[in-house]
C-alpha cells in the first residue's frame, strides 16, 4: 500500500499561518536528531496504546466492539480533543502537537528542530499503521473459509452482491447528483457503504445463539464474501485515486487485475503449500511458522503494488491460502499478538486524523458535512437491509434479519475510511461523515439483530429441565 509514501508527500508542505512552508526547507534549519525521533515514536506509541486499551475496555464492558474504543480513543488524543498525535497532512505543526511541546520540556529538543522531528515522527508512526493494517487484513483471511463459502451457496452470493452494488450505487450517484461532489471522493465514499464486519455481526449471532440457523450461516457467508468483493472494490478505488483518471476501460482493467491477482494467489498458493509446510516442518529455529507466513503475506503485498494495486489484497491472499493449510490453527494463535501490537496503531491513527470539528453545526460552512453523513447513515443501512429481500423462494427465511445483519461495517469500514484519508481523496468533512456513519451502524447492529431475532430459540430435548 502506497498510503505512507502518500503521507510523505502530503507533509513536504506544511501549511503555517497561512503560508506554504517546504519542509525540506525546514529540515536544514534544524536536523532530525535520531534519538529524539525515537523518542518522540516511543512516546506516541505509549499514547496509542493507552488510548486504544481504555477506549477498548470501556467498550467491551457495555457489551460494544472493543475496535470502536480504538477509534473513539483516537479522536480524543487527535487533532479533534487533545492534539496529542497529530500529523502533518492536516495542517498541523510541530508547536500544535502537545507531544512536541512536552518533549521540548523534557528533552533537548528546540523550536529550531522541532518541525523535522515532528516529521518525522509522523512518518515512522504512519508507516507503523500501514503495517497495522496489512497485518489486519492478513488475520481477517487467515478467519475466513474459501470452503464454507462454497457450501453456503448461491443464496449468500446473492446477499453479498447487492450488498456491495445497492449501496455503492445510491451513495456514488446521491453524492454526486445530490451534493455535487467531484466523483474521486464520491466513489470513494460509496466504497466505504459496502463493507461488513463479520466479526461484529459473528459475535451477536454467538450470543443470541443464532450462529448455526439459516440466517446465520446466510449472514456469515454473505460476509466472508463481502470482505472479497470489498477488498477489490478498495483496490480498484484507490488505484482509480493513483491515476486521477474515470475511465470505464480502466475500471474495467483494474477489476479484472484485482480479481486475476486474488484468484492466481490463491491457486499458486495451494500449489506451493505442501513446500510451505514442508520447510516449516524441517526448520528448528525460534519463530519459523511466524516469519515464514508474514515473508509469504509480505511478498503478496508487494507484488499487489507493484502492478498498482494495494497491498492489503495481498496480504489478504495470503491469509486466505495459509488459511487451508494444517498449520492455521498454530499460525492464527501466533499472529494474535503482532495484531495487538500493530493493528490498534492504525485504528488510533484513523481516529487522531479525524477532525470532528468539520461537523460543528455552529459554523455554517460544515453543515453540508452534517447533511451528507445523514445521508450516508440512511444509505448504509437502507443498502444493507433490503438485501434479506432479494433472496426469493424461502418464506421461512427471516429476511429482515438477514438484511439487519448485514449492517455493521466495524474495522472493515474504518479500513476504507483510513485509506481514503491518506490517499488524500477525501475532504475533512467527507472522511468525518464516513467516520460517523461507521460508528453509528457499528452501534446500532447488534441492538437491531436482537430485536429482530426476538423470537426464543427452541431448547433442544435433552437441555429441557426436567418437570
Amino acid at each position: 500500500m502506497t498510503i505512507w509514501m502518500n503521507t510523505l508527500t502530503a507533509t513536504l508542505s506544511i501549511p503555517n499561518l497561512g503560508s506554504s512552508v517546504p519542509l525540506l526547507a525546514t529540515a536544514t534549519e534544524g536536523e532530525a536528531d535520531s534519538a529524539l525521533v525515537l523518542a518522540s515514536v516511543l512516546l506516541s506509541l505509549v499514547v496509542i496504546y493507552f488510548a486504544s486499551k481504555l477506549g477498548g475496555e470501556i467498550c467491551f464492558r457495555i457489551n460494544l466492539p472493543p475496535v470502536l474504543g480504538e477509534l473513539v480513543g483516537g479522536v480524543i488524543v487527535g487533532v479533534s480533543a487533545l492534539g496529542l498525535l497529530i500529523f502533518p497532512e492536516g495542517g498541523a505543526t510541530a508547536s500544535d502537537s502537545l507531544l512536541m511541546q512536552f518533549l521540548q520540556a523534557t528533552s533537548s529538543l528546540t523550536p529550531e528542530t522541532a518541525p523535522a522531528v515532528f516529521s518525522a515522527q509522523a512518518e515512522v508512526i504512519s508507516v507503523l499503521s500501514e503495517l497495522g493494517v496489512i497485518i489486519l487484513l492478513f488475520e481477517i483471511g487467515l478467519e475466513s473459509d474459501l470452503k464454507e463459502l462454497i457450501r453456503v451457496g448461491p443464496q449468500a452470493a446473492i446477499v453479498a452482491v447487492v450488498g456491495v452494488v445497492t449501496p455503492f450505487v445510491l451513495g456514488t450517484v446521491g453524492l454526486v447528483y445530490l451534493f455535487h461532489l467531484d466523483i474521486i471522493p464520491s466513489v470513494f465514499a460509496g466504497a466505504a457503504l459496502t463493507a461488513t464486519s463479520i466479526g461484529i455481526t459473528a459475535k451477536v449471532l454467538s450470543e443470541i445463539n443464532r450462529l448455526t440457523s439459516s440466517e446465520g450461516q446466510i449472514i456469515i457467508g454473505a460476509a466472508v464474501l463481502d470482505d472479497i468483493l470489498g477488498i477489490i472494490v478498495l483496490a480498484v478505488v484507490a488505484s482509480l485515486v493513483k491515476t486521477g483518471e474515470i475511465q470505464v476501460i480502466n475500471i474495467v482493467y483494474l477489476m479484472i487485475s484485482a480479481a486475476t491477482f486474488l484468484i492466481g494467489a490463491i491457486l499458486i498458493g495451494r500449489l506451493l503449500r505442501p513446500f510451505y509446510v514442508n520447510l516449516i516442518n524441517q526448520m528448528k529455529t525460534r519463530g519459523q511458522l511466524l516469519l515464514v507466513s508474514l515473508s509469504f503475506a509480505f511478498v503478496l503485498s508487494y507484488i499487489a503494488q507493484v502492478i498498482q494495486l494495494e497491498a492489503i489484497l495481498g496480504s489478504f491472499a495470503a491469509g486466505l491460502v495459509l488459511a487451508e493449510t494444517e498449520k492455521r490453527k498454530e499460525l492464527e494463535e501466533q499472529i494474535l499478538p503482532i495484531a495487538d501490537i500493530f493493528v490498534p496503531i492504525f485504528f488510533v491513527c484513523v481516529g487522531a486524523k479525524t477532525d470532528l470539528s468539520v461537523l460543528n453545526p455552529a459554523i455554517p460552512s460544515n453543515r453540508e458535512g452534517l447533511i451528507i453523513a445523514a445521508f450516508l447513515i440512511v444509505v448504509a443501512i437502507l443498502g444493507k437491509v433490503v438485501t434479506g429481500f432479494s433472496i426469493f423462494g424461502q418464506p421461512n427465511l427471516n429476511k429482515l434479519a438477514i438484511g439487519v445483519g448485514m449492517i455493521p461495517r466495524g474495522e472493515v469500514g474504518l479500513v476504507f475510511a483510513g485509506v481514503g484519508s491518506a490517499s488524500g481523496a477525501l475532504s475533512p468533512s467527507t472522511d468525518a461523515a464516513i467516520i460517523m456513519m461507521v460508528i453509528l451502524t457499528t452501534f446500532v447492529a447488534p441492538p437491531l439483530l436482537r430485536i429482530v431475532f426476538s423470537e426464543p430459540v427452541p431448547v433442544p430435548q435433552e437441555q429441557q429441565p426436567n418437570p
